[in-house]
């Protein structure tokens, strides 16, 4: 009784403050943009089966990308267990799930052989970032505390599946291999490890590992929302609301639309906006001026920087990083947010996403080739982001590169690109005989 009451309080706050930190996220959608209906929901079930359960985008680097699908879908499997040992705790049941039959035994020995699989990976993932110098894992937007932060989560993974492995071996040496509940075949042969131990110790490592393994995985759970691993939570609800537009595709502005067909039609009966309406912005400033999409985008980064490393400008020593573009954006809605929940969406702290975070140079490197999009795991759109905020710099602010203001004054002028006037456009075909048959 007394350890149900305990981990019943223990759940109870961890329930809590994981509450608080995800309402104070969900707070600041408030102040975003509207993006895009959410439509086609067979299409966009196949693509989450697809990218985010199947990992295909990952597999692009195939070795890594194996031993990271690996930790995926040990997670996948591992959390039936970790739902298992919530119920156990609270109605001090034991092994509840084992009404299932053959169906936990397969839970079980998948759990068991995951636990293995993904610590070895986890082991890897960590040799890599502390030993070798990968250039992915570098750039101007990887400060200390973010190498900190990956490798405070990787050992707490790799803890957490130690504890899982360790509660199981304690269990199946406990139970001297008979009467168990479950299949746990690595367990079965490391278990030997407790040959000849007898039941009381083995009893309090069994103990100890499971209260381990479960309050791991309630700090974790709280440690996430502030962490490059939120993505655990956020990667499969990002690619389930991605953009189906194929990558080339750049939304236009309805304001902007609106006007153009008007001067196309002005007999034209458009929805027009009443007349004291607050003008809206042109593309993005600041944190505000973000749609859902492009913040929901923010939050599953996932800093792997796929997305930087095959972008044409980044490799040809320009300062665009498309990864920092995105980080920006969480980094910045995180320093705003809380004054607009206090003062609402007019705050102001003499500061923009714009300038103070991305600088002009960074915007205007991009070629918008979308190689980042194609290449990012989770669906992140990096140019539709960067293009609005170009879209702010160029029709708000007037600045851009001066090859681009001579285009737009040639278009203006020439009604074309070009500097020559349109009555000389044909001059080239003067001389030239055509002789037709």
């Amino acid at each position: 009784m007394v350890k149900q009451l305990v981990f019943a309080i223990t759940l109870l706050a961890t329930i809590g403050i994981f509450s608080f930190t995800i309402n104070r996220i969900l707070n600041y959608f408030r102040f975003t943009r509207p993006a895009f209906q959410v439509r086609h929901f067979n299409q966009r079930i196949w693509l989450t089966l697809n990218v985010a359960i199947g990992q295909t985008k990952i597999f692009r680097r195939p070795v890594m990308g194996f031993f990271h699908a690996l930790v995926f879908w040990g997670f996948c499997v591992i959390a039936f267990g970790s739902i298992e040992m919530i119920i156990d705790g609270l109605f001090g049941t034991e092994r509840c799930l084992k009404f299932l039959g053959p169906v936990y035994d397969v839970i079980t020995a998948s759990g068991d052989i995951f636990g293995l699989l993904v610590g070895i990976s986890i082991i890897i993932f960590l040799v890599r970032r502390v030993f070798f110098h990968i250039k992915r894992f570098e750039g101007i937007e990887m400060k200390s505390v973010s190498h900190l932060d990956a490798n405070i989560a990787l050992g707490m993974i790799l803890f957490l599946m130690l504890s899982l492995l360790g509660m199981n071996m304690a269990y199946y040496a406990g139970m001297g291999g008979t009467g168990l509940e479950g299949v746990y075949p690595v367990s079965r042969l490391l278990s030997g490890i407790f040959s000849g131990m007898p039941a009381a110790p083995i009893d309090l490592i069994y103990e100890i590992c499971w209260w381990s393994h479960i309050l791991l995985i309630f700090v974790f759970a709280n440690v996430l929302p502030y962490s490059k691993h939120f993505h655990v939570f956020m990667s499969i609800p990002n690619v389930f609301l991605s953009r189906l537009e194929p990558l080339g595709h750049l939304p236009n502005m309805d304001d902007i639309t609106r006007e153009v067909q008007l001067m196309l039609n002005p007999d034209a009966n458009f929805a027009t906006p009443p007349s004291d309406a607050p003008v809206g912005r042109f593309g993005i400033r600041d944190a505000e001026d973000v749609t859902w999409k492009n913040y929901l985008d923010s939050l599953a980064c996932t800093e792997c920087g796929r997305c930087t490393a095959v972008c044409p400008a980044n490799l040809t020593g320009k300062r665009l990083s498309p990864r920092k573009i995105i980080m920006d954006v969480r980094a910045r809605m995180k320093e705003k947010g809380p004054g607009m929940v206090r003062k609402g969406k007019e705050f102001s702290d003499n500061k923009s996403l714009v300038r103070d975070y991305i600088s002009e140079e960074e915007l205007w490197a991009c070629t918008t080739c979308n190689a980042c999009a194609r290449e990012c795991p989770i669906n992140i759109n990096h140019p539709v982001l960067i293009v609005d905020m170009r879209r702010y710099l160029v029709m708000e602010e007037a600045s851009a590169p001066g090859g681009i203001k001579g285009v737009f004054s040639n278009i203006e002028n020439n009604g074309a690109p070009w500097q020559f006037s349109p009555e000389d456009r044909l001059r080239w075909a003067q001389d030239i005989e055509l002789h037709i048959n």
